[in-house]
C-alpha cells in the first residue's frame, strides 16, 4: 500500500477551537469565541491554514450549523428565506467553490442575517474563502457583503510552531518525539496540522502494537506497512 493511501487512511482528530494550532491566528481564533449572533466573521487564506477546522470548531456550539463546500445549494436558500432561522450560528466553507446558485443563495443568507441583527431571531454567520473579500471571484453584490463585519487573513504555521504542536500532541498521549522524526514529517508530510496529528496518534498505537520505542525508523515502518 502507498505512503500516501496509508496517511489517507489515518482518522484525524475531530476538528475544534481547542485543538487549533493558533500561531499567529489568535485575533482570529478569539473572535470566533466571543462570536454572538447579531455578528458575522469572514476568514481568508490559502489551502492548509485552518480554514475549514476553524468553521467546523465553531458551528459545534449549541444550534450552529456547518455548510461544507459542494452542500447543496437549496440548503442555504431554505435557511436563508423560511420562515425562522433555526440556528445561532451558520457557517460556510470554501466561497469560491460556490456555483451561481450557491451565491445567490450566500447573497440571500447575508441579507437575512443583517436584517435580523437587532432581533430577537439573530444569528451568526461564519464564512470563509481562499481569497480577500474584493478578491473573491463572485458576483460583486456578494463579493461586497464578505466584508461587512470582521475580517480575518489567517497565516501559515511556521516549521517550529508546527513542531512545536507535534511535541504537545505527543506530551498529551505521554509520548516524547526525536528532533529526527519531527523533521521528518515536517520535510516529508503534508503541512495540515491535523494530519500530522493523526500521524502521531497512529505512530502510538503502531509502537504499543509492536513493543517498539518511537524512532524514524519505526515511523517508516508505519508508513510502508498495510495499518490503518
Amino acid at each position: 500500500m502507498t505512503q500516501q493511501l496509508i496517511l489517507d487512511l489515518l482518522p484525524a482528530p475531530p476538528p475544534t477551537l481547542d485543538n487549533f494550532v493558533v500561531g499567529r491566528n489568535a485575533p482570529a481564533l478569539a473572535a470566533l469565541r466571543e462570536c454572538q449572533p447579531g455578528r458575522a466573521i469572514y476568514l481568508w487564506g490559502p489551502h492548509g491554514v485552518g480554514r475549514s477546522h476553524l468553521l467546523r470548531g465553531a458551528s459545534h456550539r449549541p444550534g450552529g450549523h456547518y455548510q461544507p463546500a459542494g452542500a447543496a445549494a437549496a440548503r442555504l436558500r431554505e435557511i436563508a428565506t423560511g420562515e425562522t432561522v433555526n440556528f445561532s450560528l451558520i457557517a460556510v466553507d470554501d466561497v469560491q467553490a460556490l456555483d451561481a446558485d450557491g451565491q445567490a443563495a450566500l447573497f440571500a443568507l447575508y441579507n437575512r442575517w443583517r436584517e435580523s441583527a437587532a432581533t430577537q431571531e439573530a444569528f451568526a454567520l461564519v464564512i470563509a474563502g481562499d481569497g480577500s473579500p474584493l478578491g473573491m471571484n463572485v458576483r460583486e453584490d456578494l463579493r461586497t457583503r464578505l466584508g461587512w463585519d470582521l475580517v480575518f487573513r489567517l497565516e501559515q504555521l511556521s516549521d517550529e510552531e508546527r513542531a512545536q504542536a507535534l511535541h504537545s500532541r505527543a506530551a498529551a498521549r505521554g509520548l516524547e518525539l526525536s528532533p529526527d522524526v519531527v523533521a521528518w514529517l515536517l520535510t516529508h508530510h503534508e503541512r495540515d496540522m491535523s494530519r500530522l496529528a493523526a500521524v502521531v496518534d497512529a505512530l502510538d498505537r503502531y509502537s504499543l502494537a509492536r513493543h517498539r520505542p518511537i524512532t524514524l525508523p519505526l515511523l517508516k515502518d508505519l508508513l510502508a506497512s498495510d495499518q490503518p
